[in-house]
This record gives structure tokens, sequence and C-alpha cells, in this order.
């Protein structure tokens, strides 16, 4: 199966200024649908507790956005964004990503649909995941390197190869909701929203 080729860099802005925030807050603002995933600085010991999210990512059809969860933060405009019942966020495996933005931010997400939820398993209860999702959909294999998912997100500069995985990882998720969608694969109805339908 050939490798899925995801964004290209030059199609991912970081969020690291008030400037790039109130520009990034008006495009997706102007959205009805976004990608969505949130990336975590993993834990490693013992009753070690997560002090993630450290990085939220949302996208659209032709750009992601990678907002920095630090102390100079945007966090009203990603509230508005994440808390409107307008906009729909879609993403793969989202239960821990929620619970993170409300209790890190303070953040409620709304109108949010979890596709790993939505989307038909290969069996009854059955829960797909990104790499599934895009093997069916796009006939393509998606690469999730060990390296960079258990890199340290919490960095103040992340490299170019975790700013594509955590945009892939977003943007991906829009691509297959659409497919998805289109092929009435996707019951797009209030049950399956996972919060603030």
């Amino acid at each position: 199966m050939p490798l899925y080729q995801g964004i290209d860099i030059s199609d991912v802005t970081l969020v690291d200024s008030p400037a790039a925030a109130g520009e990034a807050c008006r495009a997706l603002l102007a959205e009805t649908v976004l990608g969505f995933d949130t990336e975590a600085k993993p834990t490693f010991a013992k009753g070690e507790v997560s002090t993630g999210p450290h990085l939220v990512q949302l996208a659209t059809e032709h750009r992601v956005y990678l907002f920095p969860v630090n102390a100079g933060l945007d966090r009203e405009g990603l509230r508005e964004i994440l808390e409107s019942t307008r906009i729909l966020k879609v993403g793969f495996g989202l239960g821990s990503d929620l619970a993170q933005l409300s209790a890190k931010l303070g953040i409620e997400a709304r109108h949010v649909l979890d596709l790993s939820r939505a989307l038909p398993g290969e069996k009854p209860k059955q829960t797909m995941g990104a790499k599934t999702a895009v093997a069916r959909y796009l006939g393509r294999r998606m690469r999730k390197s060990k390296h960079i998912t258990t890199s340290n997100w919490a960095h103040p500069r992340l490299n170019e190869r975790q700013m594509l995985y955590a945009a892939d990882d977003a943007q991906v998720a829009l691509r297959i909701y659409h497919l998805a969608l289109a092929e009435g694969h996707l019951d797009h109805t209030p049950s399956i929203v996972a919060r603030g339908s």
C-alpha cells in the first residue's frame, strides 16, 4: 500500500504570536467543520500524571494551525472555536483530548465528533483508528513513528517532523470525515457527536 502523503510544511502555521493567533482564529471561525487533535508530552513514570495538552491542532481543507499551549496562548480565541456549536470538530480517539482541555484550560469543547466511535469498525463495537481509516478510505498507509509520537510536545521549539505529524493527525480526520460522509458511512446525527451536540 502506498504511503500517505500528508500536508506540506508550507501549509502548516505555528501560532506563536498574538498576530498569528488573531489571523488563525479569524480563518478557523469562518469554517463549519474542522479537523481536531491535541498532543501531550508523554508520561513514562508509574503514577505520573499528564500535564497535557501541550499542543492543539485545528485543520481546514488547505491549512493546519498548531497552537502551543503555553503562557502566551490566546485561550479566548481557542475557546470560541472549540466551544462553538456552529463549527463541528472531527478527530480520532478524542476522549482524553477533551478531558485534558477541560482540566488544564477550562475549555469545554462542544459539537465534537469522534470518528473512532462514529465510523463502522470491522466488528460490532470495534473502534477505528486513523491508520485503519486511512487504509480503508484513502488506500494509503499512514506512518506513525513512535519516536515522534512519544517526543516532547511541551518543547518550546517543535521540529519540522513534529509539526508535520501533528498537522497530519488533524487534517486526515477532516479528509476521512468528508469521504465517509460522501460514501454514506457516517450517520451524522447528534447521537454520535461526542460532546455538546
